[in-house]
């Protein structure tokens, strides 16, 4: 008998480490970093995680996703710390 192992998906995150579903941020974060918002876009970008499953999944607004999405395009993980906001838009 042969026991098939299962690797579990993993897409490379903003610090350059491995982000899998279980190493994304907890559905009930409420306290939203600059590093947990890449990470959970990583995730949509590199296909762990859809972009609908990912607004559900964190209780965000599309809108919210894309503008995380549009500031890490655009500036990287700075562009997502909120202190810095008005300096990237």
């Amino acid at each position: 008998m042969v026991h098939a192992m299962q690797r579990e998906l993993s897409v490379t995150g903003p610090e350059g480490t491995p982000l899998t579903l279980s190493s994304l941020p907890p559905p009930n974060t409420e306290r939203w970093v600059a590093r947990r918002k890449a990470e959970v876009v990583a995730a949509v970008k590199g296909g762990l995680l859809s972009f609908e499953d990912a607004c559900v999944r964190y209780r965000i607004t599309a809108e919210e996703f894309l503008g995380w999405q549009r500031q890490v395009d655009r500036h990287g993980l700075p562009g997502l710390r909120v202190t810095r906001i008005q300096n990237y838009r």
